[in-house]
């Protein structure tokens, strides 16, 4: 008797990630944004909530450099900071 097991037909199709796959930043352009951010979480003990303006800068860094997709910070999950930015600035009369 084999030992040998059958599966089913069905077979694992690997799929692209939605939003595609980005460089690593080799040259370090973002390096300076990347360690604000990560030594953010250490002072905060890994509290990611803390840092989220730290992350929308590191992220807009990716975006301008062309590192990862453009896509509105506001879709990224930014939007109540983006607009807590623009409610403090004062508005021209």
């Amino acid at each position: 008797m084999s030992t040998a097991m059958n599966f089913s037909a069905k077979s694992f199709k690997p799929r692209p990630p939605d939003k595609g796959s980005f460089p690593l930043d080799h040259f370090g352009e973002c390096g300076a944004f990347k360690e604000r951010f990560m030594q953010c979480l250490r002072d905060s003990g890994f509290e990611s909530g803390a840092c989220r303006e730290r992350a929308m800068a590191y992220l807009q860094c990716r975006m301008d450099r062309q590192l990862m997709a453009n896509e509105p910070l506001e879709k990224l999950g930014f939007k109540d900071l983006i607009n807590e930015a623009s409610e403090a600035k004062p508005g021209k009369l």
